[in-house]
């Protein structure tokens, strides 16, 4: 069987746009790939791709010049993690702290990794992950 490498992007749906690039970009640092009427990518690291899209922007698809993307869409609070150094979580939750996200959870895993969890400006829970989360990471 073929092998999958690694999840290449992960998309979430957004009321405001504009709002979610800050967040992202300002508060966790990540770059601004593209930017289009209906959709943002971003830098997540590692060859991994953060879509932002307008929340109901993509439910009829879209015709590019390289062929059709199906639609696709999304309701609700989702979740989505990023992977840190177990020496950062301190600084990094100073940071959080510095732009006024609370933070709404901290967990101690099995294996040594530890979590912390907030909300973005659409109410997804974002996590940030050290080392020792899972037996892949």
């Amino acid at each position: 069987m073929p092998a999958i490498s690694h999840v290449l992007e992960t998309a979430l749906y957004v009321a405001d746009v504009d709002a979610a690039v800050a967040f992202y970009r300002d508060v966790l640092g990540l770059r601004v790939l593209e930017q289009g009427p209906r959709l943002v990518a971003m830098d997540a690291g590692q060859a991994t791709v953060l879509l932002l899209f307008r929340r109901g922007a993509t439910g009829s698809g879209a015709d590019t010049p390289g062929g059709r993307i199906p639609p696709h869409d999304g309701q609700g609070p989702v979740h989505v993690a990023f992977a840190i150094a177990g020496e950062a979580l301190g600084d990094w939750e100073r940071r959080l702290e510095e732009h006024g996200i609370l933070i709404e959870s901290r967990v101690r895993w099995d294996l040594g990794g530890q979590s912390v969890y907030f909300r973005d400006p659409d109410g997804h829970s974002v996590e940030l992950a050290t080392p020792g989360t899972w037996a892949v990471y």
